[in-house]
């Protein structure tokens, strides 16, 4: 599985490509320069129950990690993933919310 992430400033995909045909996508929004705003995720059927949409979250993650980047997650499915991730929940933005 390979994870490929388009961004044009305002907004990004990362995709998942099983042999080089898309089976997923992540979608999200800048908020500011060190924010996104995670709002789809979307495993495309027969792919669906395979651990992808979690592994797209993951590349997210990672993405966020490497780049000191806040994750706001209104994507259901992306936060309930982040937040049962213990390593992943410092990564969360709440609006309103100071980090300490």
């Amino acid at each position: 599985m390979d994870f490929i992430r388009e961004d044009d400033g305002q907004n990004g995909v990362i995709k998942a490509l099983n042999e080089e045909i898309q089976v997923g996508e992540l979608t999200y929004t800048w908020s500011g320069s060190k924010r996104i705003i995670i709002d789809h995720t979307e495993v495309y059927q027969p792919h669906e129950g395979r651990g992808i949409g979690t592994k797209l979250v993951g590349a997210a993650v990672e993405f966020a990690r490497e780049n000191d980047i806040r994750i706001l997650p209104l994507c259901s499915f992306a936060r309930k993933v982040i937040e049962n991730d213990m390593s992943a929940r410092d990564l969360l933005f709440v609006p309103g919310v100071t980090p300490s």
